[in-house]
């Protein structure tokens, strides 16, 4: 079993910057994409950034140029840097991890975290 926890949201005026992270744990071998998804009330789940295992990183078009991911392999851990928020960028954001494990052996599976709440005023 493997467990994503997410942490670092929070309520920000339009301007400021928010550094969500999101650490894995359990039964892990490797952790192959990271990502950032969002969920805005009323809306669909979408994609906000992903970063691979050896680095490579891409962005939805609404956030590139403001929101940087990154990860700390050695911790399990993904982050988002989130600069110059907008009122739009307000939502719950959740970490979406692709996780080879260790128990069941070779196994990969796919992992939410429980969602953190990003609200950007205006």
């Amino acid at each position: 079993q493997v467990q994503l926890v997410e942490s670092g949201g929070g309520l920000v005026q339009a301007g400021g910057s928010l550094r969500p992270s999101c650490a894995a744990s359990g039964n892990i071998f490797s952790i192959l994409t990271m990502s950032w998804y969002r969920q805005a009330p009323g809306k669909q789940r979408e994609l906000v950034a992903a970063i691979t295992s050896t680095g490579s990183t891409s962005y939805v078009d609404s956030v590139k140029g403001r929101f940087t991911i990154s990860r700390d392999n050695a911790k399990n851990t993904v982050y988002l840097q989130m600069n110059s928020l907008k009122p739009e960028d307000t939502a719950v954001y959740y970490c979406y991890a692709v996780v080879a494990t260790t128990q069941p052996k070779g196994d990969v599976r796919a992992y939410w975290g429980q969602g953190t709440q990003v609200t950007v005023s205006s």
